[in-house]
């Protein structure tokens, strides 16, 4: 394939552009408020298999199918709760993706062979536009390599798929940084399968008692099912292993300075730089801001995912609550789960 066309999402014609690529039965990546999205049309299992190669994906991790409104839920799902509804009404156009039954038009390959389907409308208007051009949903999970780091930028995308995929759409650094939260409907109580954007806390209050999958907080065994995109496999990562250090930061300093280590790298808060004097650091954002940290993380992560760095130690916000939720969850999968206490 030719090297990838960048084009503009601030000039119609190029939204035009995709959006024939889309109808064309071709694939291409997108912008949307938490990560870009590497789309194609839902309703077609070869358009989809091109997804899943271009990116290298494994095919038991489903897709998030993104429509236009709420109320082209029906078209997607079986059944739309009043929750759904609820849901849509309360934070769409927004970063919440919701497991429904599916419909037999979805694909098997967009679900995995689930008989459920992640659905969302992105707030994006670039996004939005081609869909509503395009005229189908779109599946479109990240738009990178499998198992690296999101994209948050076109720049990102192009450093990862350049040559693999026809276009990108240029619509600037996402707003949210981190992937949209999901959660599914199919259960009683409601459980909450990957923390995103919209905060655990937030779907409590439309929905009351929500859950928390296991996959949140810890490894999915080697043989479950993974009910949403990012669940089992090492996710969201450098090259280079990562070792999440929790505690004083002193004592992470220490921690750092005792593997013996020629070159370590720290990832850690912009006000913690100082402690970490002497290593390679690269900082995410004020540990009191985790919309900043969110929006850093990911450009923070691809900035160390160089050959000459091999290990890397990384500090995580210590509060488990809002968008901290969803930064520490992006790092323990970056670290496979691999934590320091100091």
């Amino acid at each position: 394939m030719t090297r990838t066309l960048l084009l503009d999402a601030g000039r119609p014609a190029d939204v035009a552009s995709v959006a024939a690529i889309l109808r064309d039965g071709g694939i291409a990546a997108l912008p949307t408020e938490t990560v870009y999205g590497l789309a194609g049309n839902a309703l077609d299992p070869d358009v989809v298999g091109a997804i899943y190669a271009a990116k290298g994906r494994p095919s038991d991790n489903p897709l998030i199918v993104h429509v236009a409104s709420a109320e082209d839920l029906p078209s997607v799902a079986r059944t739309v709760p009043a929750a759904a509804r609820a849901l849509a009404d309360r934070f769409w156009p927004g970063p919440l993706t919701i497991v429904l039954p599916r419909r037999d038009v979805i694909p098997d390959r967009v679900t995995a062979g689930l008989d459920t389907v992640a659905v969302r409308v992105p707030a994006h208007e670039a996004f939005r536009a081609v869909l509503r051009a395009a005229g189908m949903p779109l599946a479109a999970p990240s738009a990178n390599r499998a198992g690296s780091p999101s994209p948050t930028t076109a720049a990102h995308v192009l450093h990862d798929l350049d040559g693999r995929i026809p276009a990108v759409l240029d619509g600037g650094p996402c707003d949210v940084g981190v992937e949209s939260t999901v959660v599914d409907l199919t259960r009683t109580p409601p459980r909450l399968l990957r923390p995103g954007g919209v905060s655990l806390e937030q779907l409590r209050e439309v929905l009351g008692e929500v859950e928390v999958d296991p996959a949140v907080v810890g490894v999915l065994a080697g043989d479950a099912v993974p009910g949403a995109p990012g669940m089992k496999y090492r996710h969201y990562a450098p090259t280079a292993p990562v070792v999440v250090l929790e505690g004083a930061v002193d004592a992470a300093a220490a921690y750092v300075r005792a593997q013996g280590l020629d070159h370590p790298a720290v990832l850690c808060f912009d006000e913690e730089r100082p402690a970490f004097a002497g290593f390679e650091v690269v900082t995410y954002g004020s540990a009191g801001d985790a919309a900043g940290l969110a929006r850093g993380l990911f450009d923070a992560l691809r900035a160390l995912d160089r050959p000459e760095v091999t290990h890397i130690f990384a500090r995580c916000p210590a509060a488990d609550d809002g968008l901290n939720r969803a930064v520490r969850n992006r790092l323990l999968k970056a670290a496979a789960f691999r934590v320091a206490a100091v």
